[in-house]
């Protein structure tokens, strides 16, 4: 059987604990992987700061060229796992049995890092505003006969990761060219990318002694958090609300991503139908980023029942067709309790099931060892009803009848917002909106990133700071 070791600055280390992680829907084992302990965690971290000593020894041009050489090794390389070796369709395939995700979402993913590694110079160009890597790396530097300088926070980002989409890994890879180093607790059925990652890594030349990662349960990531002092966390409201105030923790939780339509193209809906089922059903609703919310303040029954038309029939399929797009729920109990908030949700006046027209069979389907939730469309007659700011990971929406004057003030914090709209006075709202982080202003699709843009925060900003700095 395969085995994940943990990754100890490094170096593999097989620990006496281990946690096996099954197909989800054959049961079978696909891999056993080490257990870290807080103990452990705690002693290495003592090392941290020669993660970023290392890293410092090499040239920011050199660490970029090596970030791209890496992105070839990721996608198309066979390299080291355990004591055997992985190809690229070895790892679509078991990531896609651990994690539920159809095998043409995880190639998918696998090509979004791609090109993110690819394009990693011209991103760091963005979110640095054109400054040269070096002053990051020296501490000081002159550009344009100004005195600039900036202390990296920390040796090292710590990170907790989640299992639900591969894509989220996109938002650490810029790290290691910043020449800080990594510090990976991966989700209990995602351990696939993290790892294959830091082999891509250090096959490209970047020292091993920057990448440390670590399997295990909840008191992992805790461990994790508490002795990096810089950390990146995915989780739920719970999780948000934990860390909010905490500066040390960039927080990513739930999207609530939504699409506004302004009263001036409201009556033009249809032309925008294709962009909200994308926005809705691409990577089987998992992201962040996928639209959870419609907002009009008319047309909003025909729009529910043109998208339920298009999506309420889609039915589970097995994870190798290439028409999947559904991703399957491992986690026993998880799907039905969404169904059942989702019924119990329906029971208030004003929200209403559009799907279960279109749909044979019920929303909730139970397998052997896996359960699937099948695409749902809610129309909420106001901004009042309790389903219109719910959100699931899956293809879920809620089209919700809204005054264009009240949108703005009723949709709640907003990861994305698609406005479809050439009212200038409504877009100026829009941009000045403090509860929207990225907007697209015109017919742009929730999903569509531009990763020359800082997703929910800089990472540059969080894991540096300005300071004044002389020198006689």
């Amino acid at each position: 059987m395969l085995h994940f070791p943990v990754l100890r600055w490094g170096e593999p280390y097989k620990s006496l604990e281990v946690n096996k992680v099954f197909h989800f829907s054959t049961g079978e084992p696909i891999a056993e992987v080490s257990q870290a302990n807080p103990g452990l965690i705690a002693r290495d971290m003592r090392n941290a700061e020669r993660a970023r000593q290392v890293l410092q020894e090499i040239s920011s041009k050199d660490l970029l060229a090596m970030i791209r050489k890496a992105g070839e090794y990721f996608s198309s390389a066979e390299l080291p796992l355990g004591e055997g070796t992985q190809t690229p369709d070895d790892f679509v395939r078991q990531q896609s049995a651990t994690t539920g995700l159809p095998e043409r979402m995880c190639r998918m993913n696998m090509e979004k890092l791609r090109y993110v590694l690819d394009e990693i110079e011209n991103i760091l160009n963005s979110l640095t505003r054109g400054l040269d890597l070096e002053i990051l790396s020296k501490g000081y530097g002159e550009e344009e006969g100004l005195m600039r300088s900036y202390q990296a926070n920390t040796p090292v980002l710590g990170m907790v990761l989640p299992s639900n989409s591969p894509g989220v890994h996109s938002l650490w890879l810029p790290v290691i060219p910043l020449k800080i180093g990594l510090v990976l607790k991966p989700g209990p059925q995602e351990p696939w990318t993290p790892w294959r990652m830091s082999q891509a890594f250090i096959r490209a030349g970047i020292p091993k002694q920057a990448i440390a990662l670590y399997p295990g349960a909840g008191e992992v990531g805790a461990a994790v958090l508490s002795h990096s002092p810089r950390s990146l966390i995915f989780g739920g409201t719970a999780t948000v609300n934990q860390y909010k105030n905490n500066p040390a923790v960039q927080v990513h939780g739930p999207g609530f991503s939504k699409i506004l339509i302004g009263d001036d193209q409201i009556d033009n809906w249809e032309k925008y139908l294709d962009l909200m089922v994308d926005s809705v059903l691409v990577n089987s609703g998992r992201s962040c980023i996928n639209c959870s919310g419609i907002w009009a303040s008319r047309n909003t029954r025909e729009i529910a029942d043109a998208i339920s038309k298009r999506i309420g029939s889609i039915a589970p399929l097995p994870p190798e067709n290439e028409q999947a797009a559904l991703a399957a729920f491992t986690v026993p109990g998880q799907a039905k309790a969404i169904s059942e908030d989702i019924d119990s949700g329906l029971q208030e006046s004003g929200a209403e099931e559009i799907t279960n027209r279109y749909r044979d069979g019920d929303r909730l389907v139970q397998q052997e060892r896996c359960d699937f939730l099948r695409p749902t469309v809610i129309h909420c007659q106001s901004p009042d009803v309790g389903m219109a700011k719910k959100e699931y990971m899956y293809p879920f929406v809620s089209v919700v009848a809204c005054p264009q004057e009240k949108m703005i003030n009723s949709i709640g914090d907003t990861l994305v917002a698609t406005a479809i709209t050439e009212d200038e006075i409504f877009c100026r709202e829009l941009i000045d909106a403090r509860n929207i982080d990225r907007l697209n202003l015109g017919p742009v699709p929730t999903i569509k990133l531009n990763w020359h843009q800082p997703h929910e925060g800089n990472i540059v900003d969080f894991l540096f700071r300005a300071r004044a700095f002389q020198m006689s």
